[in-house]
């Protein structure tokens, strides 16, 4: 995940050259808290069902097997990727960035 981070520092030094104006609005912003989602999959069900849920249950979401996890970020789709396993733990590979234009386009 450290590089990830530094790759996106290194992107928004790469347009600021050496404005200090610019570095420092950078750095105002590096600190703020962002809600990262990685989402499998989605479904829906009735109360019924929920209270029916017990250990060893399956839910059946809406994607296939195999198919991309999205990465949301505040809610918004940022990225693609895959499940791997790393030390134990399970992480996210990106394998597709959605970009700065499609980005824009869901803010409106």
């Amino acid at each position: 995940m450290a590089d990830e981070s530094n790759a996106f520092a290194e992107a928004g030094d790469a347009g600021a050259g050496k404005d200090p104006k610019r570095e420092r609005n950078l750095e105002l912003i590096l600190d703020i808290p962002l809600k990262v989602t990685v989402e499998l999959g989605r479904t829906k069900m009735v109360v019924s069902e929920l209270l029916n849920l017990g250990q060893g249950s399956v839910i059946e979401l809406n994607k296939l097997a195999g198919e991309p996890m999205e990465v949301l970020v505040n809610d918004k789709l940022v990225a693609r990727g895959e499940a791997v396993v790393v030390n134990e733990k399970f992480g996210v590979r990106l394998t597709d960035i959605i970009s700065p234009a499609e980005r824009v386009e869901q803010l409106k």
